[in-house]
């Protein structure tokens, strides 16, 4: 029987409380690279979503049926890189198709989330935490919906300060560290929860 509440507990945890941006660090390069403009943190979010929940599905069913049947845990790594690299390759392939604008502004990021330490940090806990095949997918969309919630958060706040008045030693990047120093912390205070 599938226990609602433990799987809302995991999905909160993962989003809010334990926010891979914000209260691991993990993913910072897309966080402050691709935050400057709602829309485009929107859709690198979505992109993140999908390969953070598809990978999770595959990590648990490569882990599940392969690597510790067989004893090759020690191939972990490489196993989950390469179901990571597979679903970036077809998220690409899908967002070049659907919507060349979205592709073309996500640019060098969107074959970069092969490399965001994140979606690897996200597999590599699926084991750890000892998730079923359920679990360890809600535990990747509630990451990607964190890592989404995290970048348009602060690409609204970054949009806003466009028309700031913002002194000149803090302008650029500064402002913005502060601010994601800001939200780290704010999203802190849900850990007592």
């Amino acid at each position: 029987m599938v226990d609602l509440g433990g799987l809302l507990l995991i999905f909160m945890t993962a989003s809010i409380t334990n926010n891979f941006i914000l209260s691991q660090f993990l993913g910072i390069c897309p966080f402050l690279g691709v935050s400057k403009e709602v829309p485009t943190a929107f859709s690198m979010g979505l992109a993140t979503t999908f390969v953070m929940t598809t990978s999770a599905i595959c990590v648990w069913f490569v882990n599940s049926f392969i690597l510790v049947p067989f004893g090759l845990e020690y191939l972990k790594y490489v196993a989950f890189i390469l179901v990571i690299s597979s679903f970036v390759q077809l998220t690409e392939m899908i967002v070049r198709k659907v919507s060349p604008p979205i592709y073309k502004a996500l640019g060098i990021f969107l074959p970069l989330i092969t490399t965001n330490c994140a979606i690897l940090g996200l597999a590599l806990k699926i084991p750890i935490n000892g998730y079923n095949f359920i679990e360890s997918t809600i535990y990747g969309l509630g990451a990607g919906v964190g890592f989404t919630l995290a970048i348009v958060i602060m690409a609204s706040m970054r949009e806003r300060l466009a028309f700031a008045d913002v002194p000149k030693p803090l302008k650029g990047a500064p402002i913005t560290l502060l601010i994601a120093g800001l939200m780290s912390m704010a999203f802190m205070g849900f850990s007592g929860m």
